[in-house]
């Protein structure tokens, strides 16, 4: 159990996976304050609003792929385009895909820290905030 908040932005448009991560960090004993846009313009748009706000700014962020508006593609493209600092970010896609290509895509973007099967499990998202934990 840690003492620092952590910040999560969590870009989905599936309300049941929203609500899976939020019972998945609830069980991680970890103190973390999540946030949902349910596609990647809204994401972008509320990046840039808090674009140097260190404070609520994500350490994390997982990214869908299929998504209406901005899928996660797009939203990635944008993403590395915001004047925005990124160093201390941690972007994961979260996808059901299971295509080698969408994996493999995923790799083309330096933003991308790696790719996570649906479900989210609690192991795998312990991993991921023992990484931001300072």
């Amino acid at each position: 159990m840690t003492n620092s908040k952590i910040n999560m932005l969590v870009i989905d448009d599936d309300d049941i996976n929203i609500f899976i991560i939020k019972k998945v960090i609830e069980k991680t004993g970890y103190e973390v304050d999540m946030i949902s846009k349910s596609n990647g313009q809204l994401a972008v748009d509320y990046l840039s609003n808090i674009a140097h706000n260190v404070e609520i700014f994500p350490h994390i962020i997982l990214v869908d792929i299929n998504m209406p508006v901005l899928n996660g593609w797009e939203f990635l493209e944008a993403y590395e385009k915001l004047d925005i600092l990124k160093s201390n970010v941690h972007l994961y896609m979260l996808s059901s895909s299971v295509y080698e290509y969408d994996i493999e895509k995923a790799k083309t973007f330096k933003s991308v820290n790696g790719f996570i099967s649906k479900p989210l499990t609690i192991e795998r998202l312990k991993e991921l905030l023992h990484l931001v934990t300072p």
